[in-house]
């Protein structure tokens, strides 16, 4: 088996480093990142025995694939220099920051024949996972409504440690709308297989923060699907409250699923049923239903899980390199990367105009010219 040797930029990146060491056939060989400082702990942290300051020099080397976990306004140009480079790559969210990046990524992916992932991790956690296998199984009947949400108090991020300002003050929280919908999307989207989202309509009660940023003070977006589901996103990034990143909830015509509130309680289900009739539903603790997670999830070494998000970090990795070793389409391929990513992006226009209601471009391979652009109606 050849040995696959990766590239990672960004110290977010670290991430991705316990599930990249757990795989047999692969090797971290190089690392970058503008910042020496840290530059150096990465290379510490995986072991590469090659760093660089430039992230096109490191395109030169002998790597295969490219984690990039850089600021989010670097992903579409370092994804597309890797791709042209002959590399592989998998990107941290979001997956651009235009909607022209998403359509050159798509196209840029097309003509190098490249393996191309979005790192949505929080759709790699065992709940998640759980439920999405128990909705295959048909125990929730039809589902026709969810919601996700991240709530994660983000502001002591506006600043560097040494006080200069951070790229978070600009492409998060220097724009208005959804900009960060990915963990709460991608995990839910898991609950409509076959599904997509095509319009989206966005609300904000608008800005309340001493920080002066342009970011909502908490933002619903309402996307509807193709198959006329409706899904329900919170974002809240600036709001002083309690952690809540990964709250969510699935209704189906026999059953619901609901995450812990972040007060102590649990994830829990409650499904039709013998002694859990109509009027009278009671909530079980999800635990209850764990045969129904995917078998690698309940073989999974203590080193796997140790990766992260209850293995949900290595899961998400061994998918990327699977999806190198056979050449056939990773779990989050361009297309849902494009696709969650634009949900976030129109928001912002959307939420500007009183909620007016956006529509979600139909990312797709040789997607024709005339598709390419934002309409409103």
């Amino acid at each position: 088996m050849k040995t696959i040797k990766i590239g990672i930029a960004g110290g977010r990146g670290l991430s991705t480093v316990m599930g990249l060491k757990a795989i047999e056939g692969v090797e971290i060989t190089a690392a970058c990142d503008l910042n020496e400082d840290a530059l150096k702990v990465i290379a510490k942290e995986t072991g590469a025995t090659k760093t660089y300051r430039v992230f096109d020099d490191m395109l030169e080397s002998d790597i295969d694939a490219v984690i990039i976990a850089t600021p989010m306004q670097c992903h579409v140009p370092q994804a597309i220099a890797a791709l042209e480079a002959g590399k592989h790559v998998m990107s941290e969210v979001t997956a651009g920051v235009t909607m022209d990046e998403l359509f050159w990524l798509c196209e840029s992916v097309e003509k190098y024949n490249k393996t191309y992932m979005l790192a949505e991790n929080y759709a790699y956690m065992p709940n998640v996972q759980l439920v999405k296998e128990m909705v295959k199984q048909g125990l929730f009947g039809e589902p026709y409504y969810a919601e996700g949400s991240y709530l994660h108090n983000c502001t002591d991020l506006l600043k560097y440690p040494d006080g200069k300002t951070s790229w978070r003050s600009y492409w998060q929280m220097g724009r208005r709308g959804s900009f960060y919908p990915t963990h709460s999307l991608g995990p839910v989207m898991g609950f409509f297989p076959g599904d997509r989202v095509t319009e989206i309509s966005c609300f904000s009660p608008g800005t309340y923060n001493e920080f002066g940023v342009k970011q909502d003070s908490g933002t619903t977006t309402m996307c509807r699907t193709e198959k006329g589901k409706l899904i329900n996103i919170r974002v809240d990034c600036t709001s002083p409250r309690p952690h809540n990143m990964s709250h969510y909830h699935l209704q189906g015509t026999k059953g619901v699923f609901e995450t812990g509130s972040g007060k102590g309680d649990g994830d829990k289900i409650a499904l039709l049923g013998e002694g859990n009739p109509i009027g009278c539903m009671h909530w079980e603790d999800i635990s209850n239903y764990l045969e129904y997670l995917p078998e690698r999830y309940k073989k999974a070494t203590d080193e796997q899980n140790n990766a992260g998000h209850g293995g949900g970090d290595f899961f998400i990795v061994e998918d990327f390199i699977n999806a190198i070793r056979t050449g056939e389409a990773p779990e989050i391929d361009v297309y849902k990367a494009c696709e969650w990513t634009a949900v976030g992006l129109l928001s912002g226009i959307s939420v500007a105009n009183n909620g007016k209601t956006m529509q979600i471009p139909n990312f797709r391979k040789n997607m024709p010219l005339e598709e390419k652009i934002i309409k409103l109606d």
